[in-house]
């Protein structure tokens, strides 16, 4: 009992010791019995965005033709909630929302004014819910362990940022097409089914088998196959099936749940390289000629990991770097234009050459094709033993060439954290490009946005 509760320790201090704040205890805590081994850990976070956007051609906000605005908006608010029963069992919920601004995000059916006007009192709902019991239990002395469970995870497989933290990003979010399945077959980024997880020596694992969330759209019908484009209609109900494994070169990651680290702040040596992939038989339909053809969903991605600290060690700098290659195969043509948190729609009266995205800050995020990520980041020197801010610059660099677009695009991120409690209290700043079609050969101009993120996290 007393090596499971040693472990148990570990583990909880390896979850702290990742948000690079020396004076963080380990969150709100409650032992459920006087030994420790039963506890139960809540998290709860907040991001707040102030942005300037500049918008793609023809876009209206409300009754207003608009070419940039600036505004504000909750990007998530979270409350985690997990409990160890004992060494083997624990159950874990994970709610809130995402996505509010004063126009949109607001629960189903709230429009125009009052109680439930535009944007007003989002749906809360699961990110996650699931059990988990613990087949082999890792001990120091065994190298390898197996965890099992079922219900609605984030073990999705595919890379490291498709099972990313949302809590110490690098930058100042997620690329979101390390979702490439976001709110179609999944529930922001879950699916119901069973995984299984552990490790063996340097190996890490995550496998799972999921039922997709049905899909329904309807493709348009063509004459000629080469114009066929594929869209998201499952109604095959086949299951899922994900993985993802990684080799841990330098220090060992906690596995306890499935969140990976964006940056460590130093506090840890990583080296890790990994391979993951998703498959949906039948995930998307084409209609040619009235006659209707589906394909299979068959993704994969290859990805590597660095973060350590660098210097003398009085200056405790570190450096963060992360590079992933996504290969996607949605079916033909297929394409997805997303924007976080837009607000706007199209302009009806706009006389110019409209974005193929579409209206506000939409561009060409998923599709068939590939897509190559990078990002890096450097935590500047300090003198003092408790600095009241540290900086880490940073910078990202994204090129997507999708099979529906016949130009290849490069995308930009520069920005900075400052560090006033490690994660759990700081400031991010970041300026991102996005290219804007006005043809499949053609990108007329790129855009720009500018972020503050505004984060505290328990």
């Amino acid at each position: 009992m007393k090596k499971l509760l040693t472990i148990s320790g570990l583990l909880l201090s390896l979850l702290v010791s990742a948000q690079g704040s020396p004076d963080y205890g380990g969150g709100l805590k409650f032992n459920l019995n006087p030994e420790g081994s039963k506890y139960m850990r809540f998290i709860a976070w907040n991001q707040v965005w102030l942005r300037s956007t500049s918008l793609n051609p023809g876009s209206m906000i409300g009754d207003e033709s608009v070419s940039s605005y600036e505004d504000a908006g909750l990007r998530r608010l979270r409350l985690l909630a997990y409990a160890q029963i004992t060494p083997r069992y624990m159950i874990l919920t994970h709610i809130g929302i995402n996505n509010q601004t004063f126009i949109n995000g607001g629960a189903a059916s709230s429009a125009g004014t009052g109680g439930y006007g535009a944007g007003k009192k989002p749906g809360l709902f699961f990110h996650d819910a699931w059990n988990e019991y613990a087949v082999v239990l890792p001990k120091e002395s065994k190298p390898f362990s197996l965890s099992v469970g079922a219900g609605l995870h984030y073990y999705m497989g595919l890379s490291r940022m498709t099972m990313s933290s949302t809590l110490n990003y690098l930058t100042v979010d997620a690329p979101i097409f390390n979702w490439p399945l976001i709110e179609n077959s999944d529930q922001f980024a879950r699916q119901i089914g069973v995984f299984a997880k552990g490790k063996y020596n340097k190996f890490e694992y995550r496998f799972s088998i999921n039922k997709p969330f049905a899909t329904s759209q309807t493709p348009t019908n063509v004459t000629n196959a080469s114009l066929a484009k594929a869209v998201d209609n499952n109604n095959s109900t086949q299951w899922s099936k994900a993985g993802y494994v990684e080799y841990q070169f330098f220090d060992k990651e906690a596995n306890l749940l499935p969140y990976k680290v964006g940056t460590y702040l130093g506090t840890k040596k990583m080296f890790n390289i990994g391979a993951g992939f998703y498959n949906a038989p039948k995930g998307t339909q084409t209609l040619v000629n009235n006659v209707t053809k589906s394909y299979d969903i068959n993704l994969f991605a290859g990805d590597v990991f660095l973060d350590m600290p660098i210097g003398p060690k009085e200056k405790k700098m570190a450096i963060t770097a992360y590079s992933v290659f996504y290969n996607y195969d949605f079916g033909p043509n297929y394409l997805r234009n997303l924007g976080i948190m837009n607000e706007s729609v199209a302009d009806p009266s706009f006389t110019g050459s409209n974005a193929l995205a579409g209206a506000g800050n939409m561009q060409p995020m998923i599709g068939t094709g590939n897509i190559w990520y990078t990002q890096a980041g450097v935590l500047l020197p300090t003198k003092s033993e408790k600095p009241k801010v540290r900086i880490q610059p940073f910078g990202a660099y994204t090129y997507k060439n999708f099979e529906a677009l016949d130009k290849a695009s490069s995308q930009f991120d520069l920005g900075a954290n400052f560090f006033l409690d490690g994660h759990h209290a700081k400031i991010t700043t970041q300026y991102s490009t996005r290219p804007v079609y006005t043809a499949v050969d053609k990108i007329d101009k790129y855009k720009g946005e500018f972020i503050v993120q505004l984060q505290i996290y328990l």
